[in-house]
Formats: C-alpha cells, structure tokens, sequence
C-alpha cells in the first residue's frame, strides 16, 4: 500500500473501524483453533459451540486474502506460495494419516487449496477487466477460458472415484491416488466448496465497497441455511470484523499463518490419536 494512500485510510478510516487485516486474522486463527478441537475431539465430547465459531473462520481469511491479493507487487508469486502450501499440506495430512491411525479423525484439512483457487479467480477477474479496459478481444476471451481449467483439473479425482468402486484395487492404492490427484489444484477439492471460492472472489469484486461485501456474505449466509445447514450459516457473523475493518495491513507476520496452521493441526491430531480410544 503507498504511503498516500494510507495517508488517505488513517484520515477517513472513523475511530470505530479499529481492526487491521493482521487483527482480524488472529481473531480468525483463534477461531480455527477452536473447530479444530472440536473436529479432534467430538468424539469424546467437545461442545458444538467449538466448530459454530469456527464458521467465521473462512470468511475472515477470504476478506483479508482479497485485501492481500489486490495489494500484493507480485501476483503470481502471492500465487506461487499458496500452491506451494496446498501441496505441502496434502503430503502433510496424507503421511500423519498413513503413520498415525486415527479412526476417529478424518484429516482432510487443506484450506490453502481454497485459498489458491480464489487467487487463481481474483487474477482471471483482473485479466478481464484489463481485457474490457484495453478493448483486447483476445485478453477477454482469455481470461474466460481460464475460468474453466480448475474445472477441469478435477477430472483426475473423478477418477479415483470411479476407480474406488472397484474391490480388487487396495484401499492403500486408491488413498494414495486420491491424494496425488489432490496435488492437482481444482475446483472439487478445495476445502469448504466452491461456495466459499466464489465467496472469495466476490469479497475481492467489491473491495471498494463494504456494504456490497457484507451484503454477499449475508446472502449466501441465507442460501445456506435455506439449503439445511443451520450451523454453516452462522459464517455470516463474520460481517461484523469486516464492517469493523480500517483498511490498514498491521503488522502482517505472513510467515506465521504459513506455520501456524499445519502445525496445530498435526498436533492436535496427534494428541487425539494419542489418548482417544
């Protein structure tokens, strides 16, 4: 961000609008940690009030993604690490599942992935625009297109599943496929659904304006709760850090959001393996 335009943001931002993007993804981590401790432990009976709060979690991560991606001086690296990270994660939760049983646990955490399919929209979206703004035929039709390949990159993982309905391929055999075809960054894979990458994609259209923002997270807040699931829809109290956003970065510690995630998890996983029957 340039030192004008933050000049800008602390003379306009109003008192209350107090949380910097680095604010708001502590308060999500904290969060995260919480559903992670009930994903580990509702077995044994974590409260379900650990995982309603985690619902906030992705749409907070989503919005300052958004802020990140459009500030960022080099999109495709931005990009870059994020695959990176999806792919370190898949091998991560695939080996701690393979060396530690746990039957309890379904290790299938990889929101890096969601985070990655969302850039890769956020770039197709500003491909678009650069494509209507310079009246480039080619760079229009472009990014469409590209629109279409996550979609695509999905059809190793089908695959698998067509494969799994064979009984005299291993259980072991098809895992391991299933999890070199998640390596495969696509749209069927990523974690929370593709509602939650179109959600991203829209924070990252309207970042200019807040209301609109807030207004997507409520809709689809809505849809999901006609849709059934009544303790997913709860995502929309995430509206409130984002309203409460002063447009500043903080103190961004990038490094530890990278860190902190495996790495609570594989922990978390491994106690429960450890003392749950």
């Amino acid at each position: 961000m340039g030192t004008a335009e933050m000049a800008e943001l602390e003379s306009n931002c109003p008192k209350w609008k107090f949380l910097s993007a680095t604010t708001i993804k502590l308060i999500a981590v904290i969060f995260m940690f919480m559903d992670h401790i009930h994903q580990m432990f509702v077995t044994v009976g974590a409260p379900a009030w650990l995982t309603m709060i985690g619902r906030l979690v992705f749409p907070m991560f989503l919005f300052t993604a958004a802020e990140s991606f459009h500030y960022t001086c080099n999109k495709r690296k931005y990009l870059q690490r994020l695959l990176f990270a999806s792919w370190g994660m898949t091998v991560f939760t695939f080996s701690l599942g393979q060396l530690i049983p746990n039957e309890n646990v379904v290790l299938m955490n990889n929101a890096f992935s969601t985070f990655f399919i969302a850039g890769l929209y956020m770039m197709f979206w500003d491909w678009f625009l650069e494509g209507i703004r310079t009246r480039k035929t080619t760079q229009i039709i472009k990014s469409i297109l590209c629109c279409f390949i996550p979609i695509l990159c999905a059809f190793p993982l089908l695959l698998v599943g067509v494969l799994s309905s064979n009984e005299n391929i291993p259980v072991f055999v098809i895992r391991l496929l299933a999890a070199i075809s998640l390596l495969v960054p696509n749209i069927l894979a990523v974690e929370g659904g593709f509602a939650l990458v179109l959600l991203g994609v829209l924070f990252y259209i309207f970042r200019k304006n807040r209301i609109m923002q807030i207004l997507v997270l409520l809709i689809l807040s809505v849809l999901v709760y006609i849709a059934g699931n009544k303790i997913q829809c709860i995502m929309g109290l995430a509206a409130i850090p984002i309203l409460l956003y002063n447009g500043k970065r903080g103190y961004g510690m990038k490094n530890f959001f990278y860190i902190f995630y495996p790495a609570h998890i594989g922990i978390l996983y491994i106690i429960s393996a450890l003392i749950i029957p």
